[in-house]
């Protein structure tokens, strides 16, 4: 798989096959919503699967790119049970008053090789503003000018104390590293 610096992608899709915004489905079997943060000396990772995902990608014009995810707290894992119990737990994310997490993009703009996507992030009911760091890739052997199937990286971090998260923070950190691999490909 190799990057896809923006500008070329951009370039490599002008016409008038490619004039409006173009809507991809996520493939959540081969997608993946990571997180880590630090337990003392341990980091501790864990996933989260996606519920309901809206994707629209406009090559003409990034700004009119459109990101709608949700997460479903209730199946997070982590890498160690109890990690998982906690991470779901009322004073954590609270998954059984707030079952999913949602992220709706509100800008995207081109940054060399990457975008910048910024968005609201909702969780525990708190909202707010994050900006996240995308990366465009197409996979091995699939020819230039084909995005009929695309990964999409997201990575960034956010204050887990800033929703209201601050459950064990005697003994977990309250930054969370997001690394978001999600796969796609052109609707129908």
């Amino acid at each position: 798989m190799h990057a896809l610096p923006w500008f070329l992608l951009l370039s490599a899709l002008c016409g008038p096959a490619q004039a409006a915004p173009a809507a991809y489905m996520l493939e959540p079997e081969r997608s993946t919503v990571g997180f880590a943060t630090d337990f003392g000396q341990q980091v501790i990772t864990g996933r989260m699967p996606v519920a309901q995902a809206n994707l629209t990608l406009d090559f003409d014009d990034v700004g009119n790119t459109a990101i709608d995810v949700i997460l479903d707290v209730s199946r997070a894992t982590a890498s160690f049970p109890f990690a998982a119990q906690t991470l779901k737990g009322n004073t954590v994310l609270d998954a059984r008053s707030h079952p999913t997490i949602r992220f709706i993009s509100t800008r995207v703009r081109r940054d060399g090789q990457s975008a910048d996507v910024q968005g609201n992030l909702t969780i525990r009911g708190v909202t707010q503003r994050v900006t996240l760091r995308a990366t465009l890739y197409r996979p091995d052997g699939q020819a230039d000018g084909d995005n009929s199937h695309l990964t999409v990286q997201m990575t960034g971090a956010v204050n887990r104390s800033d929703f209201g998260a601050t459950g064990f923070a005697d003994m977990v950190a309250d930054e969370v590293r997001l690394d978001i691999v999600a796969r796609i490909v052109a609707a129908p």
